[in-house]
């Protein structure tokens, strides 16, 4: 029997109530931020009542949820539940790390690429576990600068390594869509420790995240 053969007599058995989808919110927040939705919804002119916008509180109470699930979870415990011990003192990068957050400000997005590199002192660390404390971080209430030297410090403080580079490119919503409002505009942060302040291997980590190996 072909594959796609397999695959139609799937779909034959198929049915709609076999799907499931499991969310987790905090009740009472996620209560909580509801009614001030439906309030802002009036106090912008608008009619919370109508078809529309029937669910809008609620979306928008779990999307905030989403967008700041970083206030819950511990970065340094993340790095350190994949720490190994190895003799390997060359330069780790993971770069390209897509970066979603949201400006303290004004509460709009900001969104980007961070690259982020360490050179071990007797351990590496899981190549996942780098992303993920970018992504905790990054899903907090934010201003770029800060969330750029918290990658840096947090790594800095689990692995004790002999240096660390972080680096994030991100546009602006606050300023693409109101105030300047200019379009290609990109702010880049950096913060460096260790041998990452000897020239030399600064230049290293920035030729490496510029340099497209594929």
């Amino acid at each position: 029997m072909s594959p796609v053969m397999k695959h139609e007599n799937l779909m034959d058995n198929y049915s709609d109530d076999t799907y499931y989808r499991i969310d987790h919110y905090d009740e009472e927040a996620l209560n909580n931020l509801k009614v001030h939705y439906y309030e802002i919804l009036k106090h912008l002119g608008e009619d919370p009542d109508r078809e529309g916008l029937l669910k809008t509180p609620e979306r928008v109470a779990k999307s905030m949820q989403f967008l700041t699930h970083g206030y819950h979870a511990n970065p340094e415990q993340i790095l350190r539940s994949a720490l190994f011990r190895e003799d390997y003192r060359e330069m780790v990068i993971v770069k390209d790390i897509e970066v979603y957050s949201m400006c303290e400000h004004h509460m709009l997005p900001f969104f980007g690429k961070a690259h982020v590199a360490y050179i071990p002192n007797g351990y590496i660390v899981g190549l996942s576990k780098i992303p993920r404390i970018v992504d905790v971080f990054a899903r907090r209430l934010q201003v770029q600068e800060r969330l750029t030297t918290q990658i840096k410090d947090c790594i800095q403080t689990v692995l004790k390594p002999l240096g660390v580079a972080v680096v994030i490119e991100a546009h602006h919503l606050c300023m693409m869509m109101r105030g300047i409002q200019k379009q290609n505009s990109i702010t880049t942060t950096s913060d460096f420790t260790g041998v990452f302040r000897n020239d030399k291997t600064r230049a290293e980590f920035m030729t490496l995240i510029s340099t497209k190996l594929h």
